[in-house]
């Protein structure tokens, strides 16, 4: 056997798998194959997931389950398109989905605000170096406006490293 067949056959092996971001919309986006698979985004205190129906699903055929560590999705009577542990424990009782325009929407209340996910589910690869960085920063920015009303953060810029939003002075709250 040949070596460009042997690697051939591990690329097929290995799924594309990857998260890219839709600078117009502001979500990740998770790729397999090239395909999206789902896209999302967070604040301070959700993590919000997005996924595109197949024209003429209506909500009645869905099956969709959230628990404090996974999310469950899919058309009853088949096998879950998502059936994934989530980057971080989640408050379930506040956490729902909804429909509209063709896209399933999941709202996931994090279990500890301000915590940066990396991923939706820990199955996955995290987002880049870079693209972490660009969530704290958001978090942050997000989290000085809830704690300081009526000042705007949105253009606010970091030098060096930018602090933890989970822990950045939580002593403070005490």
């Amino acid at each position: 056997m040949s070596s460009a067949t042997s690697a051939e056959q591990n690329s097929e092996a290995k799924p594309d798998v990857s998260q890219t971001i839709d600078k117009s919309t502001g979500r990740y986006q998770f790729r397999y194959q090239g395909n999206i698979v789902y896209e999302w985004d967070q604040t301070v205190d959700e993590v919000n997931v997005y996924v595109k129906l197949p024209p003429g699903v209506p909500a009645n055929a869905l099956e969709c389950s959230i628990s404090p560590t996974k999310v469950t999705v899919g058309i009853k009577g088949n096998p879950p398109y998502m059936d994934e542990p989530l980057f971080a424990p989640i408050k379930d009782s506040e956490s729902y989905w909804t429909i509209e325009d063709g896209e399933l929407h999941l709202t996931l209340a994090k279990m500890a605000n301000a915590r940066p996910w990396d991923a939706v589910s820990t199955r996955f690869p995290v987002l880049d170096v870079q693209q972490q960085e660009e969530v704290r920063k958001s978090i942050m920015r997000e989290r000085f406006a809830l704690e300081n009303p009526g000042f705007d953060f949105s253009n606010a810029e970091f030098s060096g490293q930018v602090p933890d939003p989970e822990h950045f002075m939580r002593d403070l709250d005490k």
